[in-house]
């Protein structure tokens, strides 16, 4: 059966959003030894042009989340993106929608930050079609991190 995942914005000071990335933040804490808790503000996806969005399976439980924000008036980076399950399209439903949603805004690009050492989110976003680019903003000359970057069309 086709796995049913449902993407909408949502709240991110909802307990449901506080829970998944909380899940998030132990899950970073565990591969990459930062939360990545000092690199969000909820307030920075709740200006004009962000969004935060909840998945939910066909139950209604939320399964994961993510969020835009802007970074200038053509760029949206790509935050706080989380799916309980790695392997039945959670991510992938989550990515869609905030990259239509991004096209819709009118940003011509998405940018984003990992870690190098999270290879399964960089193997993740470069196989959606996303390319490594000069680390930007905050992540400037931290070996740690990776940006990436895609043109939405």
């Amino acid at each position: 059966m086709e796995n049913y995942v449902i993407v909408q914005p949502e709240d991110p000071n909802s307990i449901d959003a506080r829970d998944l990335m909380e899940l998030l933040s132990d899950n970073l804490q565990s591969i990459t030894g930062d939360s990545g808790k000092n690199s969000f503000d909820v307030t920075d996806v709740t200006v004009p042009r962000s969004l935060f969005v909840i998945a939910r399976n066909q139950q209604g439980e939320p399964i994961g989340c993510g969020a835009i924000r802007p970074i200038d008036t053509n760029i949206a980076e790509l935050k706080r993106m989380y799916a309980k399950s790695k392997s039945n399209g959670v991510g992938t439903a989550i990515l869609s929608f905030l990259e239509e949603q991004s096209l819709n805004f009118g940003y011509s690009q998405i940018w984003l930050e990992t870690r190098l050492v999270n290879q399964k989110a960089v193997s993740f976003y470069e196989n959606k079609g996303y390319i490594r680019i000069d680390n930007y903003g905050k992540y400037l000359n931290r070996e740690e991190c990776i940006c990436l970057g895609k043109f939405l069309s």
